[in-house]
């Protein structure tokens, strides 16, 4: 142990070896607080010895990076670079989709606010109906059936009625002909049918504009218990009886080859309407809010949730 004055200034002084101490004896106290902090550490770093460099393993240095050599543009002087400026009043704005802001025909916007009206509103079950329509693969099979028996059209009725007259005007007599089997139209004349129970199977267009005219016609198919369905498009029911569009078709009788088609096609149709009409009758449709709507309530909700549960 060291004895050293109560005057002397103890140094803590760092090493590679280890902590040492150092005594100052030309620092007294009396210096120290005559002096300024900075010529106080001056002094005092001074006064250290100096401390040893640790010499570690030298390090190769890096090789110089091999440089790729530069392939050097041949620019053509004719032609010259014209940047352009897409800025207002300047150079035409490149293609992009303008679907957005066309100004689409009067009938096209009245079908989409429809389809948007339809998805806001709340919708009675009684329209609400017709938007379950028949599925894609039973729908195929019964329009392949009904193709088989589409009726004549007016250039056939036209030429049947001549031959007959001509017949008729030779003296000859005229061959009997069997009533030709085709599927029946005509809202009043379905009705009929339906009401007097010779309709084996309805088709309803789910189209109907205004739907008024069909609306109350599942409800009579069920009462009468005549099998129904409602099918996508009343273009597609008008291509089988060579009109634009028809509201409903029926069928009231068909050729004994496609009877089991005709069964398993009724028997699908049940099932999916007949059966199911209470069930139908009950449920509404619409009610969907647009994407800003659904944002805005699930944001309450959770507002709402976040303060339920602080009160907790």
């Amino acid at each position: 142990m060291v004895a050293l004055p109560m005057d002397a200034l103890l140094v803590f002084h760092l090493c590679p070896g280890g902590p040492s101490v150092t005594a100052m004896h030309s620092i007294p106290h009396t210096a120290c607080g005559s002096q300024s902090a900075s010529s106080f550490y001056r002094t005092m770093k001074a006064s250290l010895p100096p401390a040893k460099k640790s010499v570690g393993k030298k390090v190769a240095p890096a090789p110089y990076p091999v440089k790729k050599p530069q392939q050097t543009k041949t620019s053509n002087p004719l032609i010259e670079k014209r940047p352009r400026n897409f800025g207002i009043g300047q150079d035409i704005q490149p293609k992009r989709d303008v679907s957005r802001f066309v100004k689409w025909p009067a009938y096209i916007r009245l079908q989409r606010q429809k389809k948007i009206l339809y998805q806001r509103l709340k919708v009675p079950p009684s329209i609400n109906q017709f938007t379950k329509v028949l599925d894609k693969n039973t729908a195929t099979q019964l329009f392949k059936l009904a193709n088989k028996y589409r009726p004549e059209t007016k250039t056939e009725k036209k030429n049947r009625l001549k031959a007959a007259a001509a017949a008729k005007a030779e003296k000859k007599e005229l061959p009997k002909s069997e009533k030709p089997v085709v599927v029946k139209y005509g809202i009043n004349h379905i009705t009929a049918l339906v009401e007097s129970k010779k309709a084996q199977l309805v088709v309803i267009a789910d189209d109907v504009d205004p739907i008024e005219l069909v609306l109350w016609l599942p409800a009579l198919c069920r009462k009468m218990g005549v099998p129904y369905c409602i099918v996508k498009g009343k273009a597609r029911l008008g291509t089988v009886v060579h009109k634009k569009t028809a509201t409903a078709l029926a069928f009231t009788e068909v050729k004994d080859a496609d009877k089991a088609e005709l069964a398993n096609l009724v028997s699908a149709v049940k099932a999916n309407y007949n059966d199911k009409f209470e069930e139908t009758r009950r449920q509404w449709g619409g009610g969907i809010m647009g994407v800003k709507s659904q944002a805005k309530m699930a944001k309450r909700a959770a507002a709402a949730a976040k303060e339920i549960a602080a009160r907790q």
